[in-house]
């Protein structure tokens, strides 16, 4: 009976694991689904400039830079996902341990500095920043550039669908701010169920909220790691006053991006090999406390 407990509960692990992974998935392709409506249907709106010729173009641009900007986050998704930033297959040599080395007494090595264990992962991960619960995966040194890029690419295309949606909140408050249009915009499913409004206007109105939401959750996080990324530290450093890992901003982006740094972003596809190893880094201060040295 434990047994069938026990492979009970492996199987719902390992179902939550995908979970947000495909709840992602499901919510960036309804985006793009509703914003590519918006602009082959609804815009622009006065039959005149449906029919000219700047409107086919005027809707080409967008629905290039719609899945351009779609490639570029399911592509950095993948990729993230295929790179493992875990020490496994990675040789740490045990000649190289020094100060900043620690044991981890779960995977039963000595880690280098900067390498921590996530008990989720079950693993120690080089240069480890945090374990994202958006994609069930480690934020480490071989996969920060996809994962950094991926934000980038979320904050862009959310910013993209918040201005396009924005004559859907203006249709939605056309009637005044009344109770039925407030509670359309904060809490759509309950005005769905209740069938105060149709499942049309439902869907617009929570892909429109989904999308200020995200863009807000999004943009907190991209520009807190580019702050992490150009002070030289991860989020498990950032609330240390010592940096010693700072060597200036434009190497602290190549650490991070490498030598193509300024290109890499655009595509995921573009090479820009990292410049260490993820076990030996560049310092420029001491790596324990100060307090930690023992006088003599």
């Amino acid at each position: 009976m434990p047994n069938f407990g026990s492979r009970i509960w492996s199987t719902i692990e390992k179902v939550c694991h995908f979970v947000p992974i495909v709840v992602n998935t499901v919510l960036v392709f309804s985006i793009t689904a509703e914003v590519s409506y918006l602009v082959l249907v609804e815009a622009p709106r006065e039959p005149e400039q449906q029919k000219s010729e700047w409107s086919a173009v005027w809707k080409s641009v967008h629905l290039f830079c719609q899945y351009y900007m779609l490639g570029n986050i399911t592509w950095n998704a993948s990729l993230f996902l295929k790179t493992s930033p875990s020490i496994r297959g990675v040789f740490l040599g045990g000649e190289g341990v020094g100060q900043g080395w620690r044991y981890c007494y779960t995977c039963e090595t000595h880690t280098p500095p900067r390498c921590s264990h996530c008990y989720d992962c079950n693993v120690c991960v080089l240069r480890r920043d945090h374990h994202c619960v958006f994609f069930g995966q480690c934020v480490g040194f071989r996969n920060y550039r996809y994962f950094l890029s991926c934000l980038l690419f979320m904050w862009a295309g959310l910013l993209y669908a918040v201005v396009m949606n924005a004559e859907v909140f203006i249709i939605i408050l056309k009637e005044g701010v009344t109770l039925h249009s407030v509670m359309l915009l904060i809490v759509p499913w309950i005005m769905l169920v209740s069938g105060q409004v149709t499942a049309r206007a439902f869907a617009f109105a929570f892909i429109a909220d989904t999308c200020v939401v995200g863009f807000l959750l999004v943009a907190g996080f991209l520009f807190f790691h580019i702050g992490l990324m150009l002070r030289g530290q991860t989020t498990r450093e950032w609330y240390s006053s010592r940096r010693p890992y700072n060597l200036g901003l434009l190497d602290n982006v190549r650490e991070c991006l490498g030598p193509r740094w300024y290109l890499c972003w655009l595509s995921p596809l573009i090479p820009s090999p990292l410049p260490g190893d993820g076990i030996h880094f560049r310092v420029t201060g001491s790596l324990e406390p100060a307090g930690s040295a023992v006088s003599l």
